[in-house]
C-alpha cells in the first residue's frame, strides 16, 4: 500500500484481531487504494502490546509506531478492553488513536471503551462488501482528513 496522494504522509495501520478471515478481509478492503502504506496484523492484545512496545517475539523488531490501531475486543490471552486499557496508562502510547472494530452491540462495551480513550466504536459488518466499505471510510478519514501525532520514538 501507498501513502495517500491527497496528503503525502505515511499512515501505518495496526490490526489486532483473533480472526484469520476478519483480518484478511481488512487487508484486502485496503489493498490497492492509496489509503494506507502499510497494514500490520497482532492476534490478540498481549501481541498488541508486545508489538508497540518492542518485547517478546516483536524485540528485535525496527518497526515504528502504527498512526492507527483497529482493536477488537474478544480476543484471547489479553482482550481488546485490556490492552485498551494498558495502551492508554502508557504516555508513548496513549496518542495512538484506537478505533474499536467488533461485533459486540452492548451498550456497556461502547461505554467502556469510550471511558479508556477509544477515539470511536464500529461494529463489524456481517458482509464483505459492508466491511469493505467500513475499511475504506476508516482509510479515508483517518489516512486523508484528520492530523495525527508522529511516532516520537525515531
Amino acid at each position: 500500500m501507498h501513502a495517500p496522494e491527497a496528503t503525502g504522509r505515511p499512515i501505518t495501520i495496526l490490526m489486532a484481531d483473533d480472526d484469520e478471515d476478519d483480518r484478511d478481509l481488512a487487508r484486502d478492503a485496503l489493498e490497492g487504494t492509496a489509503l494506507a502504506e502499510l497494514m500490520e496484523f497482532v492476534i490478540d492484545g498481549q501481541d498488541l502490546l508486545d508489538y508497540l512496545r518492542h518485547a517478546g517475539p516483536y524485540e528485535e523488531s525496527a518497526a515504528t509506531l502504527p498512526s492507527l490501531i483497529l482493536l477488537d475486543l474478544n480476543m484471547p490471552r489479553k482482550d481488546g478492553r485490556e490492552a485498551l486499557a494498558e495502551l492508554k496508562a502508557d504516555a508513548m502510547l496513549r496518542r495512538i488513536p484506537v478505533v474499536v472494530l467488533t461485533t459486540s452491540r452492548d451498550e456497556d462495551d461502547v461505554r467502556s471503551v469510550y471511558d479508556l480513550g477509544a477515539s470511536s466504536y464500529i461494529q463489524k459488518p456481517f458482509s464483505h462488501k459492508h466491511l469493505t466499505e467500513v475499511m475504506q471510510g476508516i482509510g479515508k478519514y483517518w489516512c486523508e482528513i484528520v492530523e495525527l501525532p508522529r511516532d516520537e520514538r525515531n
